[in-house]
């Protein structure tokens, strides 16, 4: 190996170590940020070490250094923008378009090899070519649409719940193979074939898919972009950009396995089952809610009032409100007096994978008191206050008791066994299953309509007015 061969290889594991770290990391709130400083280092580091190996081998020409200056300084500053202007129930929707992001980069590394090949070819070289324009291009063009979606700009078209989709998306997908293996072969002008069959596939997949379903699809086009990451760096020759891609592929599918056990769904009915509300049927759980009860700002403050225990269900219309800080000054205020408060996380809660994590993080909620279902759930019986903020079918009781419902099977927080359930909620509209929530109907369950924000300002002048958290 001569120098800057050693020099780079030191490099690669060198970030490959702190990525790996900053990968573990993420996953605990108190190390996350600085997890993710240090992968962004060490993406950083491996960009330093390829540039010094060409340096040191053939040399960059003046042009491909302005390219790259301008490309990184571009780069940055758009990063730097929306880490800085995105709200966090905007989140989802960045996440989205990053993972689109990394399969744009994947296709087109691949694409500019192969029109402008940087070696003899080989069958690895096409087979890895192929894979990351098929991988690239579905993981842009799918991303895309789920941002899309999330942000409310795209809707779900009545055509996609029908079963034309499987025969257009069948249609896509026979077309990509026969371009890929055609391309494998050698055939360079079925490039740009691939390309368009790809993309439109990537559209055709996710665009059937519903809000509910996003979580899933988030994590899985996050495996996406690491697959044509790693397919990328065989094409360059990169074993850092092989070793880094295929960590965020199998974390992403082991992310996506996570979240659909928790909705209960298989891979399969999420990609090809469309959006689950278009699959609810009648059940002994739909109909007109009978037995609502609703209650004053004033009668859930006595209550917490007089409350020892407090679990607080977050939900994705407290990140809509954008209430998580003045869900922190309630909090704070109970805690004050005596009361312990912990929060019930679901898997599936909100619109991404760990959603309701970062919002009550970016509040100062302390990590040791959010506590996993599986954890929380025994805590229940015992807990004489939950309110449940913007979640629905997360805590709906079909789940448990319901065989017909479109929901049973799929794992819940247990809120009706607590003595006292307050749902604030805007008006009865139905969650992502589009059933009615049996909880609402349960005796000790009370609705506290209005906005979350709103309701829970209103909440800290009750308490204030009892007394609650001051000072004595």
């Amino acid at each position: 190996m001569t120098l800057p061969e050693i020099i780079q290889f030191v490099i690669d594991l060198l970030a490959v170590l702190l990525l790996a770290l900053g990968i573990k990391g993420l996953s605990k709130v108190k190390s996350a940020r600085d997890a993710n400083r240090l992968a962004a280092f060490a993406m950083s580091l491996s960009v330093v070490g390829l540039l010094s190996y060409y340096l040191g081998t053939s040399g960059i020409a003046i042009q491909s250094w302005i390219w790259i200056i301008i490309g990184s300084i571009t780069g940055s500053l758009f990063g730097a923008i929306l880490a800085k202007k995105v709200p966090m129930t905007s989140m989802p929707e960045t996440v989205a378009l990053f993972n689109g992001c990394g399969g744009m980069s994947s296709l087109l590394v691949a694409l500019g090899v192969a029109i402008f090949p940087i070696s003899s070819s080989s069958l690895i070289n096409q087979v890895s070519i192929s894979v990351s324009i098929f991988v690239g291009a579905i993981t842009f063009t799918g991303s895309i649409v789920a941002m899309a979606k999330l942000q409310g700009w795209l809707s779900t078209p009545g055509w996609t719940q029908s079963k034309v989709r499987h025969f257009v998306n069948i249609v896509f997908a026979v077309a990509s193979l026969i371009a890929f293996f055609d391309l494998i072969n050698g055939n360079t002008s079925s490039i740009w074939l691939l390309v368009i069959v790809s993309s439109l596939l990537g559209i055709g997949v996710t665009l059937p898919i519903g809000g509910a379903d996003m979580p899933v699809v988030i994590s899985l086009l996050n495996s996406y972009s690491g697959i044509a990451a790693a397919a990328a760096g065989f094409v360059v020759n990169s074993q850092l950009l092989i070793i880094a891609g295929a960590m965020v592929g199998a974390a992403g599918l082991i992310l996506t396995q996570v979240m659909c056990k928790g909705m209960n769904r298989s891979l399969v009915s999420v990609l090809f089952g469309g959006s689950l509300s278009a699959q609810s049927t009648a059940s002994s759980g739909s109909g007109e809610y009978t037995n609502i009860t609703s209650c004053s700002v004033e009668e859930c403050a006595l209550t917490l009032e007089a409350a020892n225990k407090v679990i607080i269900v977050p939900g994705y219309g407290l990140a809509v409100a954008q209430a998580q800080h003045t869900l922190r000054e309630v909090t704070k205020k109970l805690e004050q007096n005596g009361i312990e408060v912990v929060y019930a996380i679901h898997p599936v809660a909100g619109r991404m994978p760990g959603h309701m994590n970062v919002l009550l993080a970016e509040a100062d909620v302390p990590y040791e008191q959010l506590k996993e279902m599986d954890v929380v759930n025994p805590d229940f019986p015992a807990t004489d206050v939950v309110l449940v903020l913007g979640a629905n079918d997360v805590v709906n009781p079909q789940a448990k008791n319901d065989s017909s419902s479109p929901l049973y099977g799929m794992p819940v927080l247990d809120v009706q066994e607590a003595r006292t359930v307050f749902v604030i909620k805007r008006g009865m509209s139905a969650g992502y299953s589009g059933i009615k929530n049996d909880l609402f109907d349960l005796p000790n369950t009370s609705m506290v309509f209005g906005d979350a924000k709103k309701v829970l300002n209103d909440l800290i002048g009750e308490l204030k007015d009892l007394g609650v958290g001051e000072k004595q």
